[in-house]
């Protein structure tokens, strides 16, 4: 990835876009955790939660979506826009979409969980359902070619990240002496954004992030220097399961995180279930790998700092919820 395009990416342009963002998203809000047992467990000095779970269409997703959507030529803007998502970019690109008066069809996986699938087309989206990865990609491709529609990425380019920056900025705007950031990672777009607001406000605050144990194609990633694609994923979080990463948000992490670790599903389930009971949250996979990675791999760095935790998103079914509760809690009655 060229520095040119990484050069593009400074706290004026960030907070350019933030401005030109922030009518139509939520100002999500920072609470710092009172929970005695994991203020006890992680030992952090003080614990901020990003409530970005509680952003239109159910996660941070929608920052990038909307970013993306606001950049479309006036004269493009006729043919609409598509995507292509498991889930919660569907929801996203819908929500941009119906936000800038744009048409939408959105491929989604045949796997994609009902729930997500109901709340893309809650948005007025019209929902095209594929076979796996490959063959949703290659329809989005199809309607881009065909009817020409703009694609949303679900995590890499430049406007994604300076959208999903708006996270980082409004964390450093809430609590500017953090001394680490925790961000979940999939694809790579929300701690692209992260990693960069609060790196160009605060370069001493470490960014750490965080993957499942079966999806770390960013780890991989920085273990070899260059993008890697993987041959499968298997995971409990889902919107962390992307099978590469890119070139852009690659690059965006190789110069702004600090570092990367992995989780296990039993942890991450385990994070969902401390942040019911500890914080009230009722969040997604996603979110609780965020909270096992301040509890495991990465406690001994996070010992008496100031430390964000970014609550990345909360579109999940009843069902499904529950079963990762009960994984969870089995995982912490076996070590706590």
């Amino acid at each position: 990835m060229g520095d040119v395009i990484l050069k593009s990416i400074t706290l004026s342009s960030l907070e350019e876009r933030y401005l030109e963002l922030s009518s139509s998203l939520v100002r999500t809000p920072t609470v710092k955790l009172t929970s005695p047992f994991l203020i006890d467990l992680i030992k952090a000095s003080q614990i901020y939660l990003k409530l970005e779970c509680f952003q239109y269409s159910g996660t941070f997703k929608a920052r990038g979506a909307l970013s993306v959507a606001k950049q479309i030529p006036e004269k493009e803007k006729k043919f609409g826009i598509t995507a292509a998502s498991a889930g919660n970019h569907a929801i996203a690109a819908a929500w941009a979409a119906k936000v800038e008066n744009l048409s939408a069809k959105v491929v989604m996986q045949t796997s994609a969980n009902p729930f997500r699938i109901s709340l893309a087309k809650t948005y007025g989206a019209e929902i095209i359902m594929k076979e796996g990865g490959v063959a949703t990609f290659a329809e989005a491709d199809k309607l881009m070619r065909e009817e020409r529609r703009t694609f949303i990425h679900p995590f890499d380019g430049l406007d994604t990240t300076l959208g999903v920056a708006g996270v980082g900025l409004e964390l450093i705007e809430d609590y500017s002496e953090l001394d680490a950031v925790v961000v979940a990672v999939g694809g790579g777009g929300l701690i692209s954004g992260v990693a960069a607001a609060v790196k160009l406000q605060n370069s001493k605050c470490k960014v750490y992030g965080v993957e499942p144990l079966g999806a770390n194609s960013m780890s991989q990633s920085m273990v070899v220097n260059k993008p890697v694609t993987l041959e499968s994923v298997n995971t409990v979080a889902d919107s962390l399961a992307p099978p590469m990463a890119l070139p852009f948000s690659y690059s965006v992490c190789k110069k702004f995180v600090d570092q990367f670790v992995t989780v296990t599903d039993d942890e991450i389930c385990a994070g969902l279930s401390l942040l019911q009971e500890e914080c009230k949250l009722a969040v997604e996979p996603a979110a609780g790998a965020v909270l096992a990675g301040a509890i495991w791999p990465l406690r001994k760095q996070l010992v008496g700092k100031k430390i964000g935790l970014i609550i990345c998103g909360a579109n999940i079914d009843a069902q499904s919820y529950g079963q990762f509760l009960k994984q969870g809690y089995e995982k912490l009655k076996a070590e706590f």
